[in-house]
């Protein structure tokens, strides 16, 4: 007869659970059989002993089944869903979902909201006049079919023993377990439904993953669980050292995704390469193409404005302003704005991104609780990006706020986490790997 005591101790000694064990656990605990304590025992021998790919695998599998799974079977091969690990201006979906729609897979997307540097993708979208962040099923399904793309809120039901997990982990010092990690993200990407999954994979200051090879190891194991539960899965890693694009809040970054859309694309290099990238995988996923070829496809959805219009549809398909869209006057902007200049002549050598992004959170552009009210229209505008040349009293970044006395705080934090230097620094690569099946391959 399985006892808790006994997985807890198999664990803590090193040994590989079987899938009865990780299911009578898991599924004991979501049924209140198993107090906190003794799943906070067993979360901290995980922490130190590791999972085996199929421990990973399995206990994945079981916190996916605790809740719903959404049925996206109507849309068979075309479905296609896209997950960032996090970062600083990070508003890739806003590009990217409209492209895959544009190229012709069928983006049924689930996303949640933010609590730290900014707002996540369903605070942003709400920056939106009008836009509905909840669809009924119905709804939701109906504007997949018909125009290829839905955003709305996740759900409460979508693998609710993840949030009891993570729960625990956030409070016994676990959250930072690769397996823990792998199977929290993927247990609710696959629960989705999706048929295919790219995974934006993030390194640098500004991510989750600090280092390449911790980034790596991430990926390789989602992949890996994707890849043992049937989906076409392709990890991206992407550069967050920095600040993504030159925005970074809820309304800013939006007002840059539709100038880029609209074919804006000075100084957003980094924004252009990781979201067509991203769209050109999912494409690829999709129609068993080259992603050298939905690269191309991508492009052209883009330079075409074949996007724009597409996330102009989307958007108002869900009750979005079309005139907030297309009419930048009519866009409320922040009433306090405060410039930092540049200190000396020569380069932006460094720009740390979390530092950034906790700077924009003092502004309002985020959460430190979750009941904490978001400031739409605050956040931060980089005028100069690492790599750029600066002159002394130059505009580095411009600051915006609804409340004055969170400037100056948010000023200091800002300019502590930026670096010059009289030597033009070289930039990291935008696109650091890809990681399709075992394989990596380095840009």
């Amino acid at each position: 007869m399985l006892t808790v005591y006994d997985v807890i101790a198999k664990k803590r000694d090193g040994g590989i659970l079987a899938e009865e064990e990780i299911r009578f656990l898991i599924d004991g605990y979501c049924a209140g059989q198993i107090p906190d304590y003794q799943i906070s025992a067993w979360l901290m021998a995980v922490y130190l002993r590791g999972m085996t790919a199929e421990e990973t695998s399995i206990l994945t599998d079981v916190m996916l089944r605790s809740g719903d799974i959404v049925d996206l079977s109507q849309f068979r091969h075309l479905s296609a869903d896209k997950h960032s690990t996090g970062g600083v201006g990070d508003k890739t979906t806003f590009i990217v979902a409209p492209l895959a729609a544009v190229l012709g897979c069928k983006t049924a997307k689930m996303s949640g909201r933010g609590l730290g540097h900014t707002g996540g993708t369903i605070d942003k979208l709400e920056a939106i006049p009008g836009y509905r962040v909840s669809l009924s099923e119905k709804e939701f399904r109906a504007q997949v079919e018909a125009i290829g793309v839905s955003v709305i809120g996740a759900t409460g039901d979508i693998a609710p023993a993840d949030k009891l997990l993570y729960a625990l982990r956030d409070v016994t010092a676990t959250v930072d377990s690769l397996p823990l990690i792998a199977s929290s993200i993927m247990s609710k990407k696959l629960a989705a439904g999706t048929s295919s999954i790219v995974l934006d994979v993030t390194v640098g200051s500004g991510a989750f993953m600090k280092t390449q090879e911790d980034a790596e190891a991430l990926a390789h194991a989602m992949v890996d669980i994707g890849m043992r539960a049937g989906k076409r899965i392709t990890a991206v890693l992407t550069d967050m050292d920095q600040p993504l694009g030159r925005t970074i809040g809820n309304a800013l970054e939006l007002e840059e995704v539709i100038a880029f859309l609209q074919g804006d694309d000075a100084g957003l290099d980094d924004l252009r390469e990781v979201s067509l990238t991203l769209a050109a995988h999912m494409a690829a996923n999709v129609h068993g193409i080259s992603p050298d070829e939905a690269y191309r496809r991508a492009y052209d959805a883009w330079k075409s404005g074949a996007a724009y219009e597409k996330f102009v549809e989307w958007i108002t398909a869900q009750g979005g302003d079309r005139t907030w869209l297309c009419d930048p006057t009519v866009r409320k902007s922040a009433p306090y704005a405060y410039e930092v200049k540049a200190p000396c002549d020569g380069y932006l050598a460094f720009a740390d991104a979390e530092q950034i992004g906790l700077a924009a959170m003092q502004l309002g552009a985020g959460r430190k609780t979750k009941d904490d009210i978001i400031d739409m229209a605050a956040g931060i505008r980089m005028y100069r990006k690492v790599g750029e040349a600066v002159r002394v009293g130059e505009t580095v970044a411009v600051l915006y706020t609804s409340d004055e006395s969170r400037l100056a705080d948010a000023e200091a934090r800002f300019v502590s986490a930026v670096r010059y230097s009289d030597e033009k620094p070289q930039r990291r690569a935008h696109i650091l790997g890809v990681i399709r099946g075992d394989e990596i391959e380095e840009t």
